[in-house]
């Protein structure tokens, strides 16, 4: 892709009828901004049941390859960031995840990609989260983990889903992560604490979500870190 760094988005999506053109034109605009780079927004459809694929279809029209849709049957959001980057590392320089539901938007992202060449990592940190108790103890339990299983000197939001990620450092490391995983990008954070790898940390401020809701809740959402946990601790000693 020319002299330019070539940077592939993952974007998962699953219900988000309300806001997905929006966020896409946010993303679009900044990503045009920038003259050092070469981009695709890869947005991966989880298999939504409202009229999110009709909206990305109609969407993706047009946009001359700078956006690519990938329709798929509903496996989960982290089987669904994990098959971004698997299919996408090969081809770009840099891979950077970003939710679809505009918590976080793209205003800060330039910093970060200014700050790449020193780094393999550059994550961003949830500034202003609200989170409900079940959450914020599943937070502080996956940080521990990762703490006590992969090295201390790890980062802070180990599950943000704000982060820029260096292709080469990391493709090995998609490929290693079973497909199945409920959290992948929290033993990816593990692993840059265990491979010892240079890593950048920013605030970003996380705004409420405004359209479609959370998926996992209660009974589910305790299931879901239990399996969390476990599968982290699992590849720590693979």
């Amino acid at each position: 892709m020319g002299n330019k760094d070539s940077l592939a988005v993952v974007m998962p999506v699953y219900n988000e009828e309300g806001a997905i053109a929006a966020v896409l034109d946010k993303w679009l605009s900044m990503l045009d901004r920038l003259d050092d780079v070469e981009y695709q927004i890869h947005v991966y459809n989880d298999g939504s049941k409202d009229k999110t694929k009709e909206i990305l279809d109609q969407y993706e029209k047009g946009k001359e390859n700078k956006l690519i849709v990938h329709n798929k049957p509903n496996s989960g959001h982290g089987a669904t960031i994990l098959l971004g980057y698997q299919e996408n590392s090969r081809n770009h320089d840099w891979i950077f995840q970003i939710d679809s539901d505009d918590e976080m938007g793209p205003e800060l992202f330039p910093d970060l990609w200014e700050r790449r060449r020193d780094y393999d990592f550059l994550l961003g940190i949830r500034e202003g989260r609200k989170q409900v108790l079940p959450r914020k103890i599943i937070s502080f339990v996956s940080r521990q983990v990762v703490r006590i299983f992969y090295g201390k000197r790890t980062v802070w939001d180990v599950n943000s889903p704000y982060r820029l990620m260096r292709s080469k450092v990391f493709y090995k490391i998609y490929q290693e992560i079973p497909r199945d995983t409920f959290a992948p990008n929290v033993i990816i954070s593990g692993m840059v604490a265990k491979c010892g790898l240079r890593y950048y940390q920013q605030m970003i401020p996380q705004r409420d979500r405004q359209t479609g809701e959370v998926s996992i809740k209660k009974w589910k959402l305790f299931k879901a870190a239990v399996k969390s946990f476990w599968q982290t601790i699992t590849f720590a000693f693979r």
